[in-house]
């Protein structure tokens, strides 16, 4: 029996990464490895500017499959799905902001965990599908809703109904991802944005992240508004108005 717990979890240097980790299975998703993924996000939730950042990735050679189809389905499956999908809300709504760092395979469910993060950072080797169509399944993580608001309708429509996969190289060049390295530059690249986004207020962080997805939709009028009235004002760590965050900090 394998006791290996489904998630990795390392804290370091104000990034919180968590692994998805059933490599034999291409980390695809099944009850138990949600309900540990659950647990972190939920503590994450909680720890405030103790975590700047967060990083989801796969173990081995693949980010995630997707569901496991072998799994047994739930009793209630409607209300387990709208668990897992409340998750995936409260990952994207995190005040950290998040980078999917995606190897191999990012398939459906997969590509629904990625979506829900504000970054797709991936490597060459990068495959990208929703293939809910090969299975006679619609999707319930929102695929329907944060592929198109990544890569506009007629692409979302194009990968949704093709259930084609897209190379990284492709996945950037539509806007999917942020960026398209070569895999052994993945952990790279992935450190260097991480880096550029400590080097910033987390508070400011945490409101821009707010202000955009909060506004997401809204006529350019109703937004400018909600900016304005919604606006939390200073870092309260800023030492005076104007100077940079980074020159505020405290060495070490």
């Amino acid at each position: 029996m394998n006791d290996a717990p489904l998630i990795l979890r390392d804290d370091a240097g104000g990034i919180a990464t968590l692994t998805l980790n059933r490599p034999e299975k291409r980390n695809a998703i099944n009850r138990d490895l949600f309900r540990q993924f659950r647990g972190h996000i939920r503590d994450i939730e909680s720890v405030g500017d103790a975590i700047g950042l967060v990083v989801i990735t796969g173990a081995g050679g693949h980010f995630c499959a997707g569901h496991d189809l072998k799994s047994p389905p739930h009793a209630d499956a409607l209300g387990w799905l709208r668990q897992e999908m409340l998750i995936l809300e409260t990952l994207t709504k995190l005040h950290q902001p998040v980078i999917a760092k995606v190897r191999g395979s990012c398939y459906t469910g997969g590509l629904e965990f990625a979506l829900s993060a504000d970054f797709i950072i991936c490597g060459a080797s990068a495959r990208f599908a929703d293939t809910h169509g090969k299975w006679g399944l619609v999707p319930g993580w929102g695929m329907s809703q944060r592929l198109l608001r990544r890569v506009g309708q007629a692409k979302a429509l194009e990968m949704m109904l093709t259930c084609q996969a897209y190379t990284g190289a492709e996945a950037a060049a539509m806007g999917l991802a942020n960026f398209c390295v070569a895999d052994d530059q993945l952990d790279a690249k992935v450190a260097e944005l991480a880096a550029l986004i400590l080097g910033n207020s987390r508070h400011s962080n945490a409101e821009n992240k707010r202000l955009i997805y909060e506004t997401d939709g809204f006529a350019l009028h109703t937004g400018l508004s909600h900016e304005l009235m919604r606006n939390a004002g200073f870092d309260p760590a800023m030492r005076q108005k104007g100077e940079p965050i980074a020159a505020a900090k405290k060495p070490g």
